[in-house]
């Protein structure tokens, strides 16, 4: 059965993630002591014991995320699991598909996202920024409902995740007014997330900038596997376009619902959630594609499940 690794993002961390599947071997481990030297601290204590106040650092979250999802790709490939057809990834998760399709070196790609989630910080001042999801509405309104409450502001769609399920970001007033107009359209609910960086806004161009500098010294080669990034839902192998396509990334939104949908147009048979959590796995769920099946490697039962049916 072929299949596709999509890869999941900020949000999807928590403290103790992969404690379960650590267990079953010494590679997840092995790929974390990996990240803490290119780091030069211990990434596996952080993510086991915390505090989750530093864990959720965007500086700090990257890093973790990046290394949770290739320890999961390299635990399925030494439990037999086959190479996927396809990689996809989630804001963050484009980086862990990258380096899946060995067009990043892993290394190099810790390095790289840790400055990433720096140069996001520092873009925006703490407590100026702010994010929040809309559920509920189409696409169309969430538009209105920003372009209504922005009065000079920014504050705009980021994420396009499934139908009905739209983030928005922008400057934290502008924000919390859309998300009343938003409420005032129908919204079945408007919430504030826990974050303080409005990732993929405009309010990210000067970091846009400041990475595509970064990216520049990075060695990138093709991806040996198809590689769909969820920037505009396409393909791509030239490695100078990826370059480019990840230095424009921070401040462009994320287009998962096309992206799921152009992962289902190239013949797969499931979409497999490469990472902690399954919050990728709800929302793939909810988008209208035929023929695929979803899944996530979130614990040894639902990993066994996932090997079991692509090799059936």
């Amino acid at each position: 059965m072929s299949f596709a690794f999509v890869f999941p993002g900020q949000g999807s961390q928590s403290v103790g993630m992969l404690a379960s599947l650590s267990g079953l071997d010494p590679v997840v481990r092995a790929t974390f002591d990996e990240a803490s030297a290119a780091l030069g601290y211990d990434l596996w204590q952080l993510v086991q014991e915390g505090p989750a106040e530093r864990l959720n650092t965007t500086e700090c979250t990257q890093p973790a995320m990046l290394a949770a999802g290739i320890a999961t790709a390299r635990l399925w490939a030494r439990r037999g699991g086959g190479e996927p057809a396809v990689v996809a990834g989630h804001s963050l998760g484009e980086f862990s598909a990258l380096v899946c399709a060995g067009a990043l070196e892993f290394s190099d790609a810790v390095s790289l996202v840790k400055f990433r989630g720096r140069v996001m910080q520092e873009a925006v001042p703490e407590g100026t920024g702010a994010m929040a999801a809309v559920l509920g509405l189409d696409d169309a309104a969430v538009e209105e409902a920003c372009r209504e409450a922005a009065q000079g502001s920014v504050v705009e769609p980021v994420n396009f995740n499934a139908p009905g399920q739209v983030v928005i970001a922008g400057e934290a007033a502008a924000v919390r007014r859309a998300i009343d107009a938003a409420k005032a359209r129908g919204a079945k609910r408007a919430v504030p997330l826990a974050v303080s960086v409005p990732s993929h806004s405009t309010l990210m161009s000067s970091a846009a900038e400041r990475f595509a500098s970064r990216l520049a010294e990075t060695v990138v080669r093709p991806p040996r596997i198809r590689y769909i990034s969820a920037v505009d839902a396409t393909a791509y192998s030239d490695p100078e376009q990826i370059r480019a396509l990840l230095g424009r990334q921070l401040a462009r939104p994320v287009r998962w619902r096309d992206t799921v949908q152009a992962i289902a147009a190239t013949g797969v048979s499931q979409v497999i959630e490469c990472g902690p959590g399954k919050v990728l796995l709800g929302l793939n769920k909810r988008i209208e594609v035929s023929g695929l099946t979803f899944a996530a490697l979130e614990d040894p039962t639902s990993f066994d499940a996932a090997l079991t049916a692509t090799k059936g």
